[in-house]
């Protein structure tokens, strides 16, 4: 897993986020699931249930596909890596607004899209030898 950068960075990452699902619990409660509004999760990221529950399947496809082998991690980073720079993009235009499903903030935006960046990058540039179904 160590050569492999897009292992050890879906490892990372799927690692972070399962933390982050479980510890965006303690800070929902009496948060409607879908609700607009959220909690705080340490003092700057909002989340409501929903986004708890979209971190923990992000991070466990993360750190299954980077515990797995480099194909698999490599075609996982690109796709979330995708998925986050869309959220990122239609985050912007969505808070303030019924649709912002998410309880998404301006820290969620930078949050994502920096794992959007680094994902993408990795995902499109490292492994190259390795071929996937989405590059």
């Amino acid at each position: 897993m160590s050569k492999s950068p897009n292992r050890l960075l879906a490892t990372i990452f799927g690692a972070v986020y399962l933390l982050i699902g479980i510890l965006g619990f303690t800070a929902t409660a009496g948060v409607g699931f879908i609700s607009t509004q959220g909690g705080l999760l340490l003092g700057i990221f909002e989340v409501n249930p929903l986004h708890n529950v979209a971190h923990l399947i992000i991070g466990a496809a993360l750190l299954i596909a980077g515990l797995s082998n480099v194909r698999a991690a490599k075609t996982v980073n690109i796709v979330i890596g995708l998925a986050y720079l869309v959220l990122g993009i239609v985050g912007l235009f969505i808070v303030n607004t019924m649709f912002n499903i998410l309880a998404l903030n301006s820290a969620d935006h930078v949050l994502h899209f920096a794992s959007a960046i680094l994902l993408l990058a990795v995902g499109l540039a490292a492994d190259r030898r390795t071929r996937t179904a989405v590059a």
